[in-house]
């Protein structure tokens, strides 16, 4: 069972990471300053990071 947390862990953090940076390499395609490619990672980070909350309680509601 450590395993299996283990590795949702893992998915949930890649997942997060995959559209943070995402949105970071979007941002690229407007010539962004530092500041401004900073904040599109972080923007998609936190964007991912709430995408991933919904997803989990969407599954877990569905289980019930």
């Amino acid at each position: 069972d450590e395993e299996r947390e283990a590795a949702n862990l893992r998915l949930r953090i890649g997942f997060v990471l995959l559209v943070g940076l995402s949105a970071g390499l979007v941002s690229l395609q407007a010539s962004p300053t530092p500041l401004q490619f900073v904040g599109a990672v972080l923007a998609g980070l936190v964007v991912g990071a709430l995408l991933i909350l919904w997803l989990v309680r969407s599954y877990r509601k569905s289980l019930l």
